[in-house]
C-alpha cells in the first residue's frame, strides 16, 4: 500500500482520509488547525452540520450529495458516539426571496418535487395549514443533524485506530507536504484539503476561492427540530435557519451569506437579527411571549465558507516543487457551506483518482 500525505483536518480532508486508511494506505495528516480548535479559518467546527441537498440535477454535485446520504444515515442509526442524530427537518419558501442570494443558493433546497425526494425518508410537501405565517410553500423530511464537537474527533479516533498519523504543520508550498508522511519516506501522493487555504497555498493559490461569511449564535435551547427559509426581509445575504446538534451540542441559529468578506468578529446587530428571526420561526424556542432573552447563549461564531466559482475542485495535477521534484496531488477542496451533506460522495471521488494515479506512477 502507499504513502499519502492529507493536507488539512476539516471534514473533507479527514473524510478523505479515513476512506483511504479503510483501503490500507498508510495515510498522515498534517493540518495548521486540529478538531477542537475554533479559528476564522478553520470552518468545519462552525458548520450546522446537517444534510439539506442544494445541487442541481445531473451534476458531479448532485452524485456526491446523493451518495453521502446512505453513511450519514447509517451513523445516525448504527454509531452513536459520531455525534450524529435524525432530525426532522422543514424547509420553508417564501416567493418574493425569487432571485435573491439566499433563494439561489436554496433553489434545489425548496423545490416540492426535490430531486433527494426519493434519497431521504418521509419526504412531503407541507400543507397550507402547516405553514408558518409569510410562508408560501414548504417540505419536511428526515434529515441528521451533526454535533461538529464530536464528529470531528471520533473521525480522528477512526484514523488512529487504523494506524493513520495526525500532526499539526504549516506549509508555504504544497510539495513540501511530500516529505512529511510519518514513516519518513517520501509521500508517494498527496491530497489537497486545505479549503479556503488553497488560496494562497503555494504551487495551487487558486484565485477561483473567495470566502462567504457566516455567523451563527450556538444556544442551549432545543426546538427538537430544524427549520430553514429561502430568505428574510433583513437583507439579500440573511438567512434563517435552525439546527438542533446531536448529544447535547445545542442549537445552531444562523444566518448569512456574506460573499467576499473576511471579518472574524461576529456583528452584535446581525446576531440580534438572527435570534429574533429564530424565535419568529419556531417560538416554542423560548417560553410563550418571551424574547430573545430567554435564549441561553453559548457562543456567538463567525466561519467562513471554502467557496469557490466553478464548485468544488477535485482533480488530480502533477506538479514541480521548488527543488524540481515532481508530486502528484489530488485536489478536494472549495466545498462552500456543504462540506459534511456532501463528505462521503467527494471522497469517493477523490480516492479513486488517487488510486488511478498510483496505479499509473507504478507502471512508469
Amino acid at each position: 500500500m502507499s504513502n499519502i500525505v492529507v493536507l488539512g483536518a476539516g471534514v473533507s480532508g479527514l473524510t478523505t482520509a479515513l476512506l483511504l486508511a479503510k483501503k490500507g494506505h498508510h495515510v498522515t495528516v498534517v493540518a495548521k488547525h486540529m478538531p477542537g480548535d475554533y479559528d476564522i479559518e478553520y470552518a468545519s467546527p462552525w458548520a450546522g452540520a446537517n444534510y439539506l441537498p442544494v445541487s442541481k440535477p445531473n451534476t458531479d454535485f448532485q452524485s456526491w450529495e446523493k451518495a453521502t446520504w446512505p453513511e450519514l444515515e447509517r451513523l445516525a442509526r448504527d454509531v452513536p458516539e459520531a455525534g450524529v442524530h435524525f432530525q426532522d427537518s422543514y424547509v420553508y419558501r417564501r416567493a418574493k426571496d425569487a432571485g435573491t442570494p439566499i433563494a439561489e443558493w436554496f433553489k434545489e433546497l425548496v423545490r416540492e418535487d426535490a430531486w433527494f425526494r426519493d434519497v431521504v425518508p418521509k419526504f412531503r410537501v407541507l400543507s397550507k395549514s402547516e405553514l408558518p405565517e409569510g410562508m408560501d410553500g414548504g417540505t419536511v423530511f428526515t434529515s441528521v443533524c451533526i454535533n461538529t464537537a464530536i464528529y470531528l474527533p471520533w473521525l480522528v479516533s477512526e484514523l488512529l485506530k487504523r494506524g493513520s498519523v495526525v500532526k499539526r504543520g504549516i506549509l508555504k508550498h504544497i510539495s513540501e507536504a511530500a516529505n512529511l508522511h510519518h514513516s519518513g519516506k517520501p509521500a508517494d501522493l498527496i491530497i489537497n484539503a486545505t479549503g479556503l487555504s488553497s488560496l494562497k497555498l503555494g504551487g495551487v493559490e487558486d484565485k477561483k476561492v473567495y470566502p462567504a461569511r457566516g455567523q451563527i449564535v450556538l444556544v442551549r435551547n432545543e426546538p427538537g427540530f430544524m427549520a430553514s427559509t429561502s430568505g428574510t426581509d433583513d437583507g439579500d445575504d440573511e438567512a434563517c435557519y435552525i439546527m438542533q446538534r446531536a448529544a447535547g451540542g445545542g442549537t445552531v441559529l444562523g444566518g448569512c451569506l456574506q460573499v467576499g468578506q473576511w471579518e472574524s468578529q461576529p456583528d452584535p446587530n446581525l446576531a440580534t437579527r438572527i435570534m429574533k428571526r429564530a424565535i419568529g420561526l419556531c417560538p416554542g424556542l423560548v417560553p410563550k411571549g418571551a424574547g430573545i432573552e430567554a435564549l441561553s447563549v453559548v457562543r456567538h461564531g463567525v466561519g467562513l465558507r471554502p467557496m469557490r466559482e466553478g464548485g468544488i475542485r477535485v482533480e488530480k495535477e502533477v506538479l514541480s516543487g521548488p527543488g524540481g521534484q515532481k508530486v502528484t496531488i489530488v485536489h478536494n477542496y472549495g466545498h462552500g457551506g456543504y462540506g459534511y451533506q456532501s463528505s462521503y460522495g467527494v471522497a469517493e471521488a477523490a480516492v479513486k483518482l488517487a488510486e488511478e494515479a498510483l496505479k499509473t506512477k507504478a507502471r512508469l
